[in-house]
């Protein structure tokens, strides 16, 4: 139950009669209604309010729910009415406007207009707030949006307001006027309220007064309990992907192998690729030093840099190509979605462009975009075989099929490691960014292939746990 609808609930308690207990002595609502009847009609004839129109009689359609026979149904608009405050001229008071009681700005002080005292019960007539019910916090002249609500004095002032805070939100929801929303006066004087004696509405008052900090400190657990909730599915994600990459996801079998033989089978076929033309040779990467790394990983897996276990890291040429109607995707992490690529609705360009600009880096099914500005890191896998480019605000990342595991490669790459990697090598300008080579050196722990694809089975297994548990 949110706290509102705990709020709710005591009000609507309250206005049953169930909050306190009715007393005999005190007399009964109907005594209190022809007090009240009275007291409109000496308003009417003293000039303090005019004459209202008259009101449908109550139906069982109206009643809600029951209430004490103690009490008396009664039209809202039997026992208030709206005015418009004492007009007043010459004297210097605050312009007691909503931004101003909202403090938002600065006081006005004006000398005439709707003069209306401290205390003084109004209600918001016009805009998106209209409906809202509450005493003015000084003396001062009444803003444009304003009219005082006339109870009759027999009525406790902040019973009503309870009343009110009953029917907030119906209010609000039904307002009249399409450019500028005005209260639904109809609505508000058809309201049907069930009176019960005067001493009786003064102890509901007290025991709501009583009750509703709880729910002020409810509503600040809850709140807590919320943002806990809508961060512990990605905290738990976070987890699941650390204990990955630090090994303690799955048990080590020395059947598979050691990262090491795998790390040297990696370099003989780049070595093979770079002699038949396929890949370019690159320069050495540093060597990776112990202050780097950032925790300890199982005896048979190694520590190595992102290009050194990747077939290539690159990007196309920094030039825009234009767009075409009918073409091939062009895509940009603007086109990713939750959990994939929007290949359909992303930019298109020319076969001329794609061929111009994919001689430098063609990418293909199950390469990793790693977008390098923006949304750094935020990497979405390739699951297409159709032909498409990556913009140059990415890289993109391949593997070599038969040595990685494209997966983990993927799931390390949304690892809070990476996430260190990126904010040790951003270039914190105007628009933040992670150069192509700063990639290329990204620490990475590298598993024996058979771990890795068990590893990817356990994350599998576990990633839906998450899902589950946003609400």
């Amino acid at each position: 139950m949110t706290p509102e609808q705990l709020k709710i609930s005591i009000l609507q308690a309250a206005f049953q009669g169930k909050l306190v207990e009715q007393r005999e002595e005190e007399g009964d609502g109907e005594k209190l209604y022809q007090t009240c009847i009275d007291g409109i009609n000496s308003a009417i004839k003293h000039g303090i309010i005019k004459k209202s129109k008259s009101l449908n009689p109550i139906t069982e359609d109206d009643l809600v729910f029951e209430t004490p026979s103690s009490w008396k149904n009664v039209k809202l608009g039997e026992i208030s009415q709206l005015v418009d405050g004492e007009k007043l001229k010459g004297k210097d008071y605050k312009y007691l406007e909503v931004k101003y009681l909202r403090g938002n700005i600065e006081p006005k002080i004006v000398n005439e207009g709707k003069f209306a005292k401290k205390g003084t019960l109004v209600i918001l007539v016009d805009g998106e707030n209209s409906g809202e019910v509450f005493t003015l916090p000084e003396d001062g002249y009444m803003g444009s949006t304003f009219k005082v609500l006339y109870i009759v004095e027999t009525m406790d002032v902040d019973f009503v307001l309870k009343f009110f805070e009953l029917k907030r939100s119906e209010l609000r929801s039904n307002k009249k006027g399409a450019a500028i929303p005005h209260l639904n006066k109809d609505l508000l004087f058809n309201y049907v309220i069930s009176i019960p004696p005067l001493e009786e509405q003064r102890r509901i008052v007290a025991k709501l007064e009583e009750l509703l900090p709880f729910i002020d400190r409810y509503a600040e657990a809850y709140e807590k309990l919320e943002q806990f909730n809508a961060k512990f599915p990605e905290d738990m994600k976070k987890s699941i992907l650390q204990y990955a990459i630090q090994g303690k996801l799955v048990e080590q079998r020395p059947e598979e192998g050691t990262a090491e033989e795998l790390y040297q089978q990696i370099q003989d076929e780049k070595q093979k690729l770079i002699k038949e033309g396929k890949i370019k040779k690159e320069k050495p990467l540093a060597e990776i030093s112990e202050n780097e790394i950032p925790f300890d990983i199982p005896e048979s897996w190694k520590w190595v840099r992102l290009n050194s276990v990747a077939l290539e890291i690159g990007d196309i040429d920094h030039k825009m190509p234009e767009k075409v109607e009918d073409g091939i995707p062009y895509i940009s992490p603007l086109d990713f979605t939750d959990n994939g690529i929007d290949y359909e609705h992303a930019k298109k360009i020319s076969k001329k462009d794609y061929d111009t600009l994919s001689i430098k880096f063609k990418p293909s099914k199950n390469d990793i975009i790693f977008p390098r500005y923006g949304t750094i890191g935020k990497i979405r896998i390739i699951d297409t075989d159709r032909e498409v480019l990556v913009s140059y605000s990415c890289c993109t990342i391949k593997n070599i099929d038969c040595y990685m595991d494209y997966l983990y490669v993927s799931y390390a790459l949304q690892s809070q490691m990476i996430k260190s990697e990126i904010e040790r090598y951003i270039n914190k300008t105007t628009q933040p960014n992670v150069g192509l080579q700063s990639i290329k050196q990204f620490l990475f722990p590298l598993p024996p292939l058979e771990e890795q694809h068990r590893i990817v089975a356990k994350i599998e297994e576990l990633l839906p746990y998450c899902s589950m548990l946003i609400r």
